[in-house]
């Protein structure tokens, strides 16, 4: 199983994502735990508080680090036989891709800390995260929404949680392609029709059609994954 721990201070904005569609289906399946600890919880007294103004004389406020370091340590001693990877979302950190969220799926227990305002004292990014992730080059208000944007993208990908995970294996940036076209029902549509190889029912041929749309497309929209597939190829490495 896969355990989850997410550290943030505003617990509530995590209950639609987690209760509905694969995510919730990976908990009902009991392959993904998903663990809330409100920040708030880890305060001294009520009247703390959680941020502070930086030294210095820097704009903005930060997380201070008392809280932050007594969830963290909460949630290892409840498995202290775990190896935890502790994420932490930034727009300074690492650029989150699918072979980072395929490594974060094999693991046991993740921690996610839910930064706010300017962000985190330093001492908590020097002596507990593991790993800074960015998303893209862009500041949002918290750290909630990248967090959810990497469980929906990491717990897809772990075992059993898709009914077909080949299908996963297919998807852009699993391998360097890109993803191919897809079609359902009905055959025509307005004039548009279903191209016709897919319904010869002959699956070498339909196989080697969507490999061709598939190196097509990633040629005409991606050239670096374009290179690199060849690469690749060339030097016979084997691509989905």
């Amino acid at each position: 199983m896969l355990n989850i721990n997410i550290i943030t201070p505003f617990p509530s904005m995590f209950d639609s994502i987690l209760n509905e569609s694969i995510l919730l289906k990976a908990k009902q399946k009991n392959i993904v735990k998903y663990n809330i600890f409100n920040l708030f919880d880890y305060l001294d007294k009520k009247s703390d508080r959680i941020d502070d103004y930086p030294f210095g004389g820097a704009d903005g406020m930060l997380l201070k680090p008392e809280p932050i370091f007594k969830a963290v340590e909460n949630i290892k001693n409840r498995s202290p036989e775990d190896d935890f990877r502790v994420i932490f979302p930034t727009p300074d950190g690492d650029l989150f891709n699918q072979e980072k969220a395929k490594e974060l799926s094999d693991e046991s227990s993740l921690i996610f800390i839910c930064g706010h305002y300017k962000g985190i004292d330093q001492r908590i990014r020097d002596h507990i995260v593991t790993d800074e992730i960015s998303i893209g080059d862009f500041v949002l208000t918290n750290g909630e929404l990248p967090t959810m944007v990497m469980l929906d993208s990491i717990v897809r990908l772990r075992k059993g949680v898709l009914n077909n995970y080949s299908s996963a294996t297919k998807d852009s940036f699993y391998s360097p392609l890109l993803d191919g076209p897809h079609y359902t029902r009905p055959r025509g549509f307005k004039g548009f029709d279903v191209p016709d190889i897919l319904l010869s029912g002959n699956h070498e041929e339909i196989n080697n059609w969507f490999l061709n749309e598939r190196e097509l497309k990633t040629k005409k929209l991606r050239r670096d994954l374009w290179k690199k597939y060849k690469s690749d190829k060339e030097s016979g490495v084997k691509n989905g």
